[in-house]
């Protein structure tokens, strides 16, 4: 069942999702009725799933379930994987990919695979200070308050001098 992803407890589990590029408005037109569609039909032994969503930055799909009432099974993440990936299909994009880094450069989000990531940490081209998006974040509230953050701060640390 749908909940305004606002509402979610702070300790919702939360899946991150960036695409390779930005979507469109009309995409995302398209894809929030398909989200909607799936959350409100999302089960884990027969129990309806407390879920919400947003789309970030027309790039980043958070889909939020709040484990109070039933938490997800193996078989209810199996179904949003599988619905993420009929998504990546139909657009001709990429969202299950981890591995790539998305970064502010200047007032704008950039997509890198991680091995150019590595080079420009080396190249010096983005420093410690740069702001990435840490989207191995599993909480709402570490979503707040860790998904965008310094990259000293993050994972992403271990490739910067």
């Amino acid at each position: 069942m749908i909940k305004d992803f606002n509402d979610l407890p702070d300790d919702s589990r939360l899946w991150i999702y960036q695409s390779n590029r930005k979507l469109s408005e009309i995409e995302i037109g398209i894809i929030e009725p398909k989200i909607i569609d799936f959350l409100n039909q999302w089960t884990a032994h027969g129990k309806d799933l407390d879920a919400g969503y947003e789309i970030k930055y027309n790039r980043f799909i958070v889909l939020g379930l709040n484990q109070e009432n039933a938490s997800a099974s193996g078989c209810s993440i199996d179904a949003s994987v599988g619905f993420i990936q009929s998504l990546e299909k139909e657009f001709e994009i990429d969202l299950m990919d981890k591995m790539n880094v998305t970064y502010y450069n200047g007032d704008f989000i950039a997509h890198k695979s991680l091995s150019d990531f590595k080079k420009m940490a080396k190249a010096k081209s983005v420093s410690k200070n740069t702001v990435v998006f840490n989207n191995l974040v599993n909480t709402k509230i570490d979503y707040i308050e860790n998904w965008e953050v310094p990259a000293k701060d993050s994972w992403h640390n271990r490739f910067l001098a």
